[in-house]
């Protein structure tokens, strides 16, 4: 805006206000406090005649000082106030004393290319989201010497009600982690509307924030990203590759860091949980899973949920509730009315956390339309029915999974939501699944003592219900029920792929003849009926989940190190599927493990990287990779 004179538009919005503030209040300002701060520590620090290296060493002292103590605006425009500030010094220094642009023999420090800024209005450029790609092509793979089982010390929870939702310790969680706050700290009490903070019209009683499109703030592409002008800028120094070869099957496309709490360059806490890839709206019924996604994925971690396009890295929305952690992401297709009774199929995203509630978010309008106050404790996970689009899964903390229907907004948003069913859990569920096969019939749970089964049909009469089978699996003396299931997904219509507590082992099982259906009663203890065991790492750090690409036939699962374990298993599934299910009698090896590559932060590599979550679209073209350190990773296949 300040460089070009006649900007009038900018991504499709007049600018013209906030663009004249810039070009001259803006200037006004910093050159007055420009001024002042050179009469003030500066002045009489120059004698009357003084010598070429007396003005260089006084102007070099200028510049620093100004750089650093000149502050005008909000935090977000630091960079640029400080590129201004060291421009407006400098033509001070000229015209007012007479010490000339060029006697300074440094060289200034060069911005990318490719770099740009785009702010739309004073409190958005508050909000604005940083990106960093790096070239994939100069990188080398990190082979961590972290010791498995190591675990997390700066954010690791130290109370009973923060090692509920601060889902990082080994040890058993406690039966009744309610949590009083949210993690993050210095959280004002009310709550922030996204972006621009804007209040929709009153909903179903309550009012809902109306959400607005967040866009890049700065765009860096390159072999080597630096800008040390400002320390709390990220860079991100990749480190060339090594003369060896390796046959890889993807690479590393963009590692992004938009889920900052308040946007600080400098988080590296936040940890990101949950992604789940949007699907396309005219793929007809979705039955076909490979043309039913784009390459839009909703992220979700801190206060933040994002919309990213995997190709170009671009932060499409962002949607922050700055008292909210956000847990889980799910997407659903509602056909809704768009007036004079015309019908069109709308994407809309429920995210759920910390706080038991679930935000409806209608994405193409930029708007959060209604929230759920869906549990009085932290919801871990969510998930929509296949075949009901209006019946969303929410598994809370209080030992409880719901199912409601979220109805379908009018034209205005008014919306009725209702709860169809409790599903009463002997501990914190942490995963949940659908069977495939009967999605209206039975649904799965991973919960931290053990893996469950609830039959879910609505047409019985009782509402809430207890568990009707607990599977157990083989411990290290004897089969057992009690472990944490902490990853769970189906790879096909049969097969179950979980991860407990036994260190170096996912689970390949089956269901049609692990559960029996005929059976009568609840709470039955079944014997899963092992297919295979997948070879993985051997941390005992919990919470590293996994998934799967059906269509595909690959099991994905991160691990402590930031590397991502791949299966593929289609040579398998043909015998598995067979009447005598014959098992795999070895451990499955990954057919290739993707390491993280070297970059560096501010010339460091972060510490210690934890892939929380791994999922690839239903197509394999994209795998993100969501880690403990606020960094999305997008790979491409290759």
């Amino acid at each position: 805006m300040f460089l070009l004179q006649n900007l009038r538009l900018l991504n499709g919005k007049d600018i013209t206000k906030l663009a004249n503030h810039v070009r001259r209040v803006n200037s006004h300002k910093l050159t007055s406090k420009v001024t002042a701060h050179w009469k003030k520590f500066f002045s009489d620090q120059l004698p009357e005649k003084y010598t070429a290296e007396q003005a260089k060493s006084i102007k070099k002292k200028f510049l620093k000082s100004v750089e650093t103590n000149v502050v005008y605006g909000p935090s977000s425009l630091s960079e640029f106030t400080r590129w201004r500030v060291k421009m407006i010094a400098e033509e001070f220094l000229a015209h007012s004393l007479g010490l000339e642009l060029n006697s300074d023999t440094e060289p200034e420090e060069k911005t990318d290319d490719n770099e740009e800024e785009s702010t739309e209005s004073p409190s958005e450029a508050a909000e604005d989201v940083a990106q960093v790609t790096v070239t994939p092509s100069k990188r080398k793979r990190n082979h961590s010497k972290s010791s498995p089982g190591k675990k997390r010390s700066k954010t690791q929870a130290n109370t009973k009600e923060e090692a509920a939702v601060n889902p990082r310790k080994s040890t058993h969680v406690e039966d009744d982690p309610a949590p009083d706050k949210p993690r993050t700290s210095n959280q004002t009490a009310k709550e922030a509307t996204p972006e621009q903070g804007a209040e929709g019209t009153q909903k179903n009683g309550e009012q809902f924030p109306k959400g607005q499109s967040n866009r890049r703030s700065s765009q860096m592409t390159g072999e080597q990203i630096s800008q040390e002008q400002d320390s709390s800028v990220v860079t991100l120094t990749p480190v060339k590759n090594s003369k060896r070869k390796e046959d890889v099957s993807a690479e590393p496309l963009h590692f992004l860091q938009c889920h900052s709490k308040g946007n600080s360059h400098e988080d590296f806490k936040t940890q990101l949980w949950s992604c789940v890839f949007e699907p396309v709206l005219d793929s007809g019924a979705r039955k076909d899973p490979i043309v039913s996604s784009s390459r839009t994925v909703a992220t979700c971690g801190g206060e933040s949920v994002c919309l990213i396009d995997c190709e170009t890295g671009t932060v499409l929305k962002k949607y922050k509730v700055a008292t909210e952690e956000f847990f889980s992401v799910a997407w659903t297709t509602l056909t809704m009315v768009i007036g004079e009774s015309r019908k069109k199929a709308h994407n809309i995203l429920a995210a759920a956390g910390r706080r038991g509630i679930v935000k409806l978010i209608h994405v193409a309008a930029d708007f959060c339309y209604g929230e759920i106050k869906a549990h009085k404790k932290p919801i871990a996970t969510v998930c929509f029915s296949p075949t009901q689009e209006t019946h969303l899964f929410t598994a809370s903390y209080d030992k409880r999974i719901a199912l409601w229907d979220i109805g379908i907004p009018d034209c205005d948003y008014n919306f009725k939501a209702s709860q169809l069913l409790v599903l009463e859990t002997a501990s914190v569920p942490l995963r949940i699944a659908l069977v495939p096969t009967c999605p209206e019939q039975y649904l799965l749970a991973g919960c931290e003592d053990g893996c469950f089964a609830w039959n879910i049909k609505l047409d019985k009469g009782q509402k809430s219900r207890p568990f009707e089978a607990i599977f157990q699996f083989p411990g290290e003396e004897s089969m057992t029920t009690s472990h944490r299931v902490d990853g769970l997904a189906f790879l096909n219509d049969d097969v179950v792929v979980s991860k407990s507590s036994k260190p170096g082992c996912i689970y390949l099982w089956s269901w049609s003849k692990s559960f029996d259906a005929k059976g009568k009663g609840c709470q039955r203890t079944m014997s899963a009926v092992i297919l295979a065991e997948l070879e993985w790492s051997t941390t005992d750090m919990s919470y590293l989940t996994l998934s799967t690409c059906p269509a595909k036939e690959y099991v994905f699962c991160g691990d402590e190190k930031g590397s991502v374990w791949m299966y593929n298993l289609s040579s398998y599934t043909t015998a598995w599927g067979s009447p005598k299910g014959k098992r795999s009698e070895r451990r499955i090896s990954p057919t290739q493990i993707l390491k993280w590559p070297e970059l560096r932060v501010n010339g460091e590599q972060p510490p210690e990287i934890l892939v929380n979550n791994v999922v690839a679209d239903p197509a394999f073209s994209y795998l993100v990779v969501l880690t403990s350190v606020n960094i999305t990773a997008i790979w491409k296949k290759s």
